[in-house]
């Protein structure tokens, strides 16, 4: 179960990476208009309108890529596949269908249902995970020879269409019932304020030390439950046109973020190689500097997270709480910002001319205030607890390994890490999402961990045969040169 989890949530990434692509559509057409958003130029208008066709079909692009990303072969037959299985579901569960299935006045028709459009996250999701396992299914199946034409890949849309039928059929009853409880809890959150906001900042980094912090946050930041923060952030003028939009309110579940990734975590990277052995400092500068700079501008932590999630949980609770923090007092004082993709400068700077970010500025005092209170108490926390963060190891841990050179190419690391790796012969799988490498393994005991973690980030073990390697930002290369290995 836990496996199948982890490959949703790896799966999520597909998707959700398009989201750079609106941020920055609308965030330059802000920039360009800051009063009319668009009212006043057409540049502006096309830039902001582009932008928006990405966030009003979020649900669309999460049924596509979720199928793609959990289908065996990742072949565009199983994209293909969820986009149909979207639009059957949304069609039935339209308001008006849905009126005439169950033989009722429009009027009468339950308010969840309004939620079942190109926009929902959660449909999408749901639409994704069936419609990919029902490609792995059927792909291969081969029909006699009269409907040869309909055999492999071209039968799994017929199957997907017919089964999203009896979906559709039991989300008629089983919706109205899921809707309300995922309501009630989002509820319960928004009544809390920015104590909601701070649960929410604690427990995303928390599930992110087994994966699962993408089965978190759509219910915070999409229209799952009606929160819906990033969209009606990012709707900025229009948001607020509609009531969807409120000045020091929306963006709450997202602007504490940016004084965590844009300052807390570099603090912390600091104090990491300030407290490392003075023969590890080089090795250690190189693996915080690019965390840090990572985390700064594009808001991808796990390089940063993962150096020292493991090997000094202390200190990663630290994090997780400080991160809890960080959004309540954003959301106490009320300064705003959004993001498209994640809390990185590049979004924080796009964002700051929407109406919606309100004080943004007060977020980099705030950022400033948090890289001192990382870097104080992450070095007096190793110091005092003599925690092994990268550097830091015995030197009987080191296995006489310091000399070890780090790879310089994306050849030699997939080369070195197939040495590590048990061979060839022990891959089983080879995937990435956007900063690990996901394996499936025969043996673990073939699996060099502390050679890995000279060379990367760190290596995490969520199951028996199941290894995650945290490369980076530039791990689809690293991906791709270790399959040519292993063919």
């Amino acid at each position: 179960m836990f496996k199948y989890l982890q490959r949703i949530g790896k799966a999520l990434m597909v998707p959700v990476a398009v989201l750079p692509a609106a941020a920055i559509l609308m965030g330059i057409g802000y920039w360009i208009d800051p009063t009319g958003w668009g009212a006043n130029s057409q540049v502006a208008a096309l830039l902001i309108k582009a932008g928006a066709a990405i966030i009003e079909n979020m649900g669309v692009l999460f049924a596509v890529g979720v199928a793609f990303g959990m289908s065996r072969d990742r072949h565009g037959s199983a994209a293909l596949s969820g986009l149909v299985g979207m639009l059957v579901v949304t069609t039935l569960l339209n308001p008006g269908t849905v009126a005439i299935l169950q033989g009722i006045d429009p009027s009468q028709v339950s308010v969840a249902f309004a939620k079942v459009n190109n926009g929902n996250q959660f449909i999408g999701i749901l639409v994704g995970v069936i419609s990919a396992a029902l490609y792995n299914k059927f792909s291969r199946v081969e029909l006699h020879k009269a409907l040869s034409f309909f055999s492999g890949k071209r039968l799994v849309p017929i199957i997907v269409s017919l089964v999203m039928i009896l979906v559709s059929f039991a989300l008629l009853y089983i919706w109205p019932m899921v809707f309300g409880g995922l309501s009630t809890f989002g509820i319960a959150l928004q009544k809390m304020g920015p104590l909601g906001a701070g649960l929410f900042g604690f427990f995303n980094r928390i599930l992110l030390t087994i994966g699962l912090h993408h089965a978190l946050y759509p219910v915070f930041w999409f229209d799952v439950v009606g929160i819906n923060d990033i969209p009606n952030f990012l709707g900025g003028a229009a948001s607020i046109a509609k009531g969807t939009g409120i000045p020091g309110v929306t963006g709450m579940y997202q602007a504490g973020f940016f004084p965590i990734m844009m300052f807390g975590l570099p603090g912390a990277a600091l104090a990491m190689y300030r407290s490392a052995k003075f023969e590890n400092k080089n090795k250690v500068a190189s693996i915080m500097l690019a965390g840090a700079l990572s985390s700064f501008f594009t808001g991808i932590t796990e390089p940063l997270e993962f150096s020292f999630m493991f090997v000094a949980p202390p200190l990663y609770f630290l994090h997780a709480i400080l991160t809890g923090i960080s959004l309540y007092i954003s959301a106490t004082m009320h300064w705003m910002a959004g993001f498209g993709f994640s809390a990185g400068f590049v979004d924080f700077f796009l964002s700051t001319h929407n109406p919606l970010a309100t004080k943004w500025y007060m977020l980099i005092v705030q950022g400033i205030a948090f890289f001192a209170i990382y870097y104080s108490l992450f070095t007096f926390a190793i110091k005092k607890w003599n925690l092994k963060t990268p550097g830091r190891e015995d030197e009987d841990e080191d296995e006489g390994e310091n000399e070890m050179s780090s790879p310089t190419t994306h050849t030699a690391t997939a080369e070195a890490l197939l040495e590590y790796l048990g061979g060839a012969d022990n891959l089983v799988d080879i995937d990435n999402c956007a900063t690990r490498l996901r394996l499936e393994v025969k043996d673990q005991g073939l699996v060099q961990d502390a050679k890995i973690k000279k060379i990367t980030s760190g290596i995490l073990k969520p199951g028996k045969t199941s290894v995650q390697v945290i490369v980076g930002p530039h791990v689809e290369f690293v991906c791709e040169e270790l399959k040519k290995l292993v063919k």
